[in-house]
């Protein structure tokens, strides 16, 4: 499957389901982020199973402070719903390809209990 342009309309839909979305915050004037993106791109290619979101920060304003974007391309992977990773920066091809395998093996049961636990303490 090929990357799905997210908006405002489309964001929640799309990434509270099950199973893993990643997101790629990015903008035209972006040269880090245009060099991302044929790497993103052959990365949702080999993942079916994935659902690879580009989130334009120029054109989805709303969608860039909500996340509290600051620096792009920024790479999230949300699993099940739940935000697991979110970090700044253009990953080369095996750093991409690494985050999934790691998101993959998530335990989500856990997950949800340390989220749960942290939410108590604070």
């Amino acid at each position: 499957m090929a990357t799905v342009e997210l908006t405002t309309a489309n964001f929640d839909e799309v990434t509270e389901r099950d199973g893993i979305v990643l997101l790629d915050f990015w903008a035209d004037w972006c040269g880090p982020c245009k060099r991302f993106a044929p790497v993103y791109e052959r990365s949702s290619e080999k993942h079916p199973e994935i659902v690879f979101g580009k989130v334009d920060t120029e054109a989805q304003q709303e969608l860039g402070a909500k996340f509290n974007i600051r620096s792009i391309p920024t790479v999230m992977a949300i699993k099940d719903g739940v935000i697991v990773y979110a970090q700044p920066g253009a990953l080369p091809e095996s750093a991409l390809e690494n985050l999934i395998e790691q998101v993959e093996k998530l335990d989500m049961e856990e997950v949800r209990e340390k989220l749960a636990d942290h939410e108590h303490k604070h």
